[in-house]
């Protein structure tokens, strides 16, 4: 009798044994850091916990850090540790080194020739023209694209309709135009236009005028091997800034990088100054922020410079991409590749852009948008509930919010309306994110010395980032 219980304890144990791994296996980890901390963090991590709940076999975290440079940093530290996350969010112009820094593997070549990853489609030719062209690089996808922005200006328009101005200004002329009624009206505010000195806006301002940043066609042709922003763009843009400050209508707080752009948020948020050039990505905060505040904020195209030979080329995009960390087990990659696919569908696309200013990536999410309306007059009866969710929006009452979205067109329009060119490709080059510390020194120098000379300035930071440049590439051009 014994025997026989003993027998049949053993089998159920193994029956039990065997449906352990069914019933409590452990989710896959997959971990993402980006560069957010504000409520685009707080939306991808809500994304994230929505798709584990889909796929319960993987368990997606992300985890944000304060700017693009401080996880570029972490990025590199966490290699040298053993410690890297499944995904890494780049900037777009850390695209060399991250191609080169051998901690990533190539999107394409992970995806191979599936057409779906766990059921979910894949179709890489979905991405907008401006988002394609920038992340095709040696004629493949070597990260996912994300969040992609172009450089704009928001105006506080109670301002200038005060000093008689009905629309933005077009041109630096038409800037310097339109200060000047601006800081000779009673009640001015204490500057008139501002800008954050990170590199990515004078990038901007050397592709509208068709000037390339560097040789080889951008680094498109083959690899960057020497700066050339010293040229007649750069100097021109130099010497404006310059003007602009001396007439007392630039406001410039000293910093730089990405230190720079609260300075510029706390400026025009604070209507002390009329204008401000920014990213489009924060075109939902910039216009929510007026609304609440009692002003009315229009986006419109960067102010580009009325005397560049051929006008306005166009604008680069900005943002950053996904990248897929190599070496990463089977289970996880794919829990990596299925994260990525869902997290940039069509839909999520197309609410990324509603709750940011990010350009919609897809277009089948363009189509969305205009299908819905979103761009015309989405919710005239108040903020969708992810705005709300997200805090993005604090007053809810009212009959008329969101008559229509026209400031989240302007950097989608503006990228539509450039020409194709290898500067307005955006420039590909070694240690670029150093070298731009370089480019927004030199300003700093140029606006707070007196005397300064733009050509003589720059012609420094190039012979300086050229060092910087060979030495980057001694170590790694194959």
């Amino acid at each position: 009798m014994f025997a026989k219980r003993l027998i049949a304890l053993v089998v159920l144990a193994a029956l039990l044994l065997a449906l352990v791994p069914v019933a409590a296996q452990s989710p896959v980890d997959v971990k993402m850091w980006i560069a957010f901390t504000d409520n685009r963090l707080d939306w991808a991590q809500q994304k994230a916990a929505y798709f584990n709940t889909v796929f319960p076999q993987y368990n997606v975290t992300v985890e944000g850090y304060a700017n693009y440079e401080e996880l570029f940093n972490a990025t590199a530290l966490a290699s040298e540790q053993g410690a890297l996350p499944a995904i890494v969010q780049y900037f777009e112009v850390a695209s060399q080194n991250a191609l080169d820094s051998g901690y990533f593997k190539p999107i394409a070549d992970a995806l191979g020739d599936r057409t779906e990853v766990n059921g979910l489609a894949v179709n890489l030719d979905d991405f907008i023209g401006p988002v394609a062209a920038y992340y095709t690089i040696d004629g493949k996808f070597n990260s996912m694209p994300w969040n992609a922005s172009s450089a704009i200006m928001f105006s506080n328009m109670n301002i200038l309709k005060a000093a008689g101005v009905d629309t933005p200004p077009a041109t630096w002329a038409d800037v310097e135009a339109t200060c000047e009624m601006v800081m000779a009206m009673d009640g001015a505010p204490e500057f008139c236009f501002t800008w954050p000195n990170h590199g990515w806006f004078f990038e901007q301002w050397l592709a509208q005028q068709n000037a390339v940043y560097a040789n080889n066609d951008n680094g498109r042709a083959d690899r960057a091997t020497e700066v050339a922003f010293n040229n007649a763009a750069g100097v021109a843009l130099l010497t404006w800034l310059r003007d602009m400050k001396d007439k007392g209508y630039l406001y410039y707080s000293g910093a730089q990088g990405g230190d720079s752009w609260a300075t510029v948020d706390q400026a025009f948020q604070s209507q002390q100054t009329a204008m401000a050039v920014y990213s489009s990505s924060d075109t939902a905060i910039y216009t929510d922020t007026g609304r609440q505040n009692g002003y009315e904020v229009v986006a419109s195209f960067m102010p580009y410079n009325q005397d560049a030979e051929g006008g306005w080329t166009g604008n680069l995009i900005g943002g950053a991409s996904l990248w897929l960390v190599d070496g990463l087990s089977t289970e996880v990659e794919d829990g990596a590749l299925t994260w990525l696919t869902w997290l940039n569908n069509t839909e999520n696309a197309a609410e990324w852009h509603q709750i940011t200013g990010y350009l919609p990536i897809r277009l089948s999410s363009v189509d969305l948008l205009n299908t819905d309306g979103w761009y015309d007059a989405i919710a005239a009866n108040g903020p969708s509930q992810v705005w709300m969710d997200l805090q993005i929006v604090q007053d809810a009452q009212g009959s008329n919010w969101f008559e229509g979205n026209p400031n989240f067109r302007v950097a989608a329009d503006q990228l539509a309306g450039s020409q194709q060119t290898a500067a307005t490709a955006g420039a590909l080059l070694g240690n670029f994110p150093g070298i731009r510390n370089i480019v927004t020194q030199a300003i700093d120098t140029m606006l707070l010395t007196d005397g300064a000379d733009a050509q003589a300035i720059l012609d420094a930071a190039v012979a300086e980032a050229n060092v910087t440049l060979e030495e980057y590439n001694a170590l790694n051009a194959e």
